[in-house]
This record gives structure tokens, sequence and C-alpha cells, in this order.
């Protein structure tokens, strides 16, 4: 078994940097350190520190802000014009963190009103969680880690950080700046491991919580091994289901469409997979987004022009080509794409009428294909939209507020967006799956939240 990382390039494949792997001895000693600092109390980060460490991150952040673009978009493969927005969302990410902690406080909690409470005073207050592993994935190298290790150091908690190993880069040079910020090393340890390690690593019992973002094969895998006590969050993927109504603005829906269809070729757990059309509009929405999706600029993301870069490796381009060509061969009238394009890129695809069965109608695609389908009522699209085991967000476009509040109530999902498209997200609001696609809303306040407890104080003064 080799004993270092290789990280390649996602667009080019070339060799980017090679990194020590840890073992479980390297795990352990991780454990205990960061058990070590939640057990020891005296020396736990006061909260005018960790604000100010946070402020202080933002700020470098701030001055590193195109090398961190440049990394996450070559060792990612997210196109240039969007990786920028990712550290942007990073910088506010840390901000909100380091707002958050003013938030973090308790309650008092009324006594007096049985004979047995007389003579007291009570209130709580949140502590740290304890130590806080967080296991993350490739698609926002930098902009996960944030909502994963900000929180953490926002909480108060030590935390051990395992990255995707496609894309460890940006998650080390967090890190470093973490530290060159004023945190101490130990309260943010970086580990680069095996699976079989990591799984280690995530159910040991001196864990308080586990953060992963994954497959939902290996997180709810993980969960049913967790040590008795150890909390967790879960954020896996969907198969995001749009509808659009008959009375729907398609000038704004097809670039809507376009962009949360193939905004970093798919690779987005909210990623728009299944579109909804009512069956008078279908052909028309059809043909407009074939020719929206045709006009993409496929190819190197550190391209300021490209639009959709590559998958994040070889492997998974063959695998949404055999998806795309599985589902033809079902009954998917091909529109656009299904080719690929070179060893990394696929052809942005639309596939219209998938067999109901087929995977890319059952399954994440998590690629640059997206699949319409026709229906006659609304009850019919929202049923179809609610059939999977799988529900995160989803949307509808229309023009009528009856039918939209009509979705909104009944499509199951976390959220719905309204004449927007499934992708949409901003780092202050509740964001996670129901269902397989996940257990627990993140959110930076909601994860801070999650990675605290609350402890009740009486005073007897009689």
């Amino acid at each position: 078994m080799s004993h270092t990382l290789k990280v390649y390039s996602a667009y080019q494949q070339e060799l980017i940097a090679e990194l020590p792997l840890q073992d479980a001895a390297a795990i352990d000693t991780a454990l205990a350190t960061a058990r070590s600092l939640a057990d020891y109390r005296g020396k736990w980060i006061p909260a005018w520190e960790r604000h100010a460490i946070l402020t202080k991150t933002a700020q470098l952040l701030e001055e590193h802000h195109n090398s961190l673009a440049q990394q996450a978009a070559k060792e990612g493969g997210k196109p240039m014009i969007d990786s920028k927005v990712e550290v942007y969302r990073a910088i506010e990410g840390v901000k909100l963190a380091a707002a958050a902690i003013n938030t973090l406080t308790g309650s008092s909690v009324p006594m007096g009103h049985t004979p047995a409470s007389l003579h007291r005073i009570a209130h709580t207050s949140r502590e740290p969680i304890g130590v806080v592993v967080a296991i993350s994935a490739f698609n926002h190298p930098l902009n996960l880690i944030i909502h994963q290790v900000a929180t953490a150091v926002s909480a108060g908690c030590p935390v051990i950080v395992k990255p995707a190993g496609t894309t460890p880069l940006s998650c080390l040079a967090f890190r470093d700046i973490l530290i060159d910020a004023g945190l101490p090393a130990d309260w943010c340890q970086v580990v680069l491991c095996p699976s079989a390690v990591a799984e280690k690593l995530a159910t040991d019992s001196r864990v308080n919580f586990l953060s992963f973002i994954g497959s939902a094969k290996v997180g709810w895998s993980l969960r049913n091994k967790l040590a008795p006590g150890t909390r967790c969050a879960l954020e896996h993927g969907g198969v995001a289901p749009v509808i659009i109504e008959a009375d729907a603005d398609l000038d704004k829906v097809v670039p809507a469409l376009t962009k949360g269809g193939f905004y970093h070729a798919g690779q987005v757990c909210v990623s728009v997979q299944r579109v909804y059309v009512q069956q008078s509009i279908l052909y028309k929405l059809a043909e407009l987004l074939k020719e929206s999706a045709k006009e993409l600029s496929v190819g190197d993301p550190l391209d300021e022009d490209t639009q959709v870069g590559p998958l994040i490796t070889p492997s998974e381009v063959q695998r949404v080509h055999q998806w795309v060509q599985e589902a033809i061969a079902e009954g998917a009238i091909l529109l656009c794409g299904g080719e690929i394009l070179s060893e990394t890129t696929y052809a942005p695809t639309i596939l219209l009428s998938p067999n109901k069965t087929s995977k890319v109608s059952t399954e994440e695609v998590f690629g640059p294909v997206v699949c319409l389908y026709g229906y006659e009522e609304l009850e019919e699209a929202i049923a179809e939209s609610n059939s999977l085991e799988v529900a995160f967000q989803s949307a509808i476009f229309t023009q009528d507020i009856d039918k939209a509040m009509q979705a909104a109530t009944q499509l199951d999902a976390t959220a719905v967006m309204i004449n927007d498209h499934t992708a949409f997200r901003v780092d202050w609001m509740p964001f996670g799956g129901r269902k397989s696609s996940g257990l627990g809303l993140g959110g930076i306040e909601q994860t801070i939240h999650d990675m605290t407890e609350e402890k009740m104080i009486v005073i007897n003064y009689t």
C-alpha cells in the first residue's frame, strides 16, 4: 500500500502534490491530542480570542483570495468564475462564524412556581460539545471546510478534519491561515488517511461530534458505527426536482436551469437533475434549454472563459457516460451532449423523457446531465418529485401564487425555491437533506449550535 497521497489537477491530470498518508497510530495521536484539549477546561480558548482569530482569518483569506481560487480550481476543477465566488463565500462564512460567537448565550429559567423551587435562581449556558471530527467532500474544497472547521473554532471545539483525497490542498491552506491568525496548531489538525483509517477516526469513543459530507452509503454506515453519545450531522446528495408550470417565464427559467444543472459540471448535491415540465410547453422549453446548454464553454477551469470544467476523475467521466448511454437504450431521447470530450470533461447533456427506472431518474448523477419529463397536472409533478428516498432542495417556476404555495407545502424537501433553481444557497440559511439525503441541518449558525450543548446552573440561596 502506498504511504503517500498523490494529488492530481482535475483537468489535466498532472501531479501537483504528493503528501504523506497517516496510519492508525498517527490518528490515535491526533485523537489523544484533541481529547486532552477538550478535557482541560482551564485551557479552553475564550470567546473573545476565538472571535479575534476568526476575524483575522477572514482578513487573511481576503489577502490570499486569488491564490486560493486558483488552487481550488486546479485541484477540484470548478471554473475560476465559480471558484472566486467560493472564496468570497468562504470569507463571509468565517465572518458569520465569528459573529455567531455572540449568539452562544443561555437563558433564564423561572423558579418559584412550585414550593420545591422557592429560593432558587436558574440559568443556562452553552459549552463546546467536545472533539469534532469533520470528513469532507471534494466539490467545494474550501467552503465546505469553512462550514465544518470554522464552525468548530467558533464553538470552541478542537477539530480533526479529513478532506477529500482529491482536494486536500485547500483544506491545508485554510488550516495554515487559521494558525497564522492565532489558532494554536493542535486545535485544528488535518489528517490524510485511507478510508479504513478514516472510519476508525470517526467512530472512536473520544469523538463527540461527527460532521460528514459525502455519499449516503458511507455516511449512514458511519452513523451506525458511532460510539454511544457521539452526535452527528450527515450531508448527502439528492436527485433535485424542478417543476415548470405552463405560465412560467421561460426567459428566466432557461438561464436558471442552465446554471443550476451545469454549475461545477453538475457535481453539486442540489444540482438540477429532474425537470418536470407542463406538457403544453415541454418541447418549447426543451429546444430553448438545448440551445443554452450547447453554448456553454467546456474546458480548463483556470481559463476565465470556461463555464463547465472537468469531472473530478476520469473514472467519473466514464461512469456518467455509461449512465447516459443506458438511459438512451432504455428510451430517453438525447437532445444534446452525451459524449466524452476529453479524459476529464463531459459535454453538457439533456435527456428528454428518460424511463422513470433509469439511473438518471432515480440516482444522483453528479455530472452535467439534466432530464426533462412532461406532466399534465401539478399534482402529478409533485408526486413524481416526492417519489424517491432522497429529499433535499426542490423548485417550482410559476406566476400563480396558489400553485407556488401548493408546491411549497406539498413538496418533500428541506427547501423549496420559487422561481429559482435548486442549487441556490447562501451560507447563513439552513441547509441539509431529508430521508436518506442526510441528518441535521448545516448552515454556519445551525452547525455552531449543534457543536455546543446546554448546561443548567441552579443556585439555592436559602
